[in-house]
């Protein structure tokens, strides 16, 4: 009897330590997480507005920072958001991906923001990545 209970709890144990492997940690890149064709083809209406970027940063203070760090360089809750995965991605897909959230990595959605402050956030994130964020790693 206590064989067979040793060997369930290693199983058991074996279970719990690859679901958490799978989920990865925050660090790590969701391949899974990706926005549809629709959403990743919005275009961002304040692209051509740079002064909307200051509002990005408030938002990005107020909602962002506590994971992803002050300036997106990202902390060991979240990735950093001056990576050159995150820049390659349009516009509309990082809208979809605020809005949605990704519960496999602990990203809560900002679906409740209105739309225009979420685009905003899109800049600042931008304008983080072309300076490379605060401490300069712009690393993939």
């Amino acid at each position: 009897m206590k064989v067979s209970m040793l060997v369930l709890a290693a199983l058991l144990l074996s279970s719990i330590f690859l679901t958490a492997r799978q989920a990865g940690s925050p660090r790590e890149h969701d391949a899974r997480w990706a926005a549809p064709p629709t959403e990743a083809a919005r275009m961002n209406p304040l692209s051509n507005r740079r002064d909307a970027t200051e509002g990005g940063k408030k938002i990005f203070g107020q909602r962002c920072s506590t994971c992803h760090g002050e300036s997106a360089e990202g902390t060991s809750d979240a990735p950093s958001l001056t990576r050159a995965a995150v820049g390659r991605q349009s516009d509309g897909a990082l809208f979809w991906k605020i809005s949605s959230g990704n519960t496999r990595t602990g990203m809560p959605t900002f679906s409740f923001l209105p739309p225009l402050q979420r685009w905003q956030l899109i800049l600042y994130i931008r304008a983080q990545a072309d300076t490379g964020g605060a401490t300069g790693s712009g690393r993939d």
